[in-house]
This record gives structure tokens, C-alpha cells and sequence, in this order.
């Protein structure tokens, strides 16, 4: 019991970094295309 509930939380701790992972790339793409609507002027 004790070792599926240590790979239970392995589990959830990979779920949450890539969650954190995808939340980021959405974050810095968006900054990204907001970046460069302001540089071309549109």
C-alpha cells in the first residue's frame, strides 16, 4: 500500500509540473503575440 501511494503522488506531482509546463507556453505565447502586435502597430 505504501508504495502505490508513494507512486500516486509521483504521479499527480508529473501531472501538475506538466500542467505548470503548459500553462507557461500559453502565457509566453500569448505575451509573445501581444509583443509583437505592439511592435508592428496593429
Amino acid at each position: 500500500m505504501h508504495i502505490t501511494n508513494c507512486l500516486r503522488v509521483i504521479r499527480n506531482a508529473w501531472h501538475f509540473c506538466y500542467a505548470l509546463r503548459l500553462v507557461f507556453k500559453v502565457v509566453c505565447g500569448g505575451i509573445s503575440i501581444a509583443f509583437a502586435h505592439t511592435l508592428t502597430g496593429r
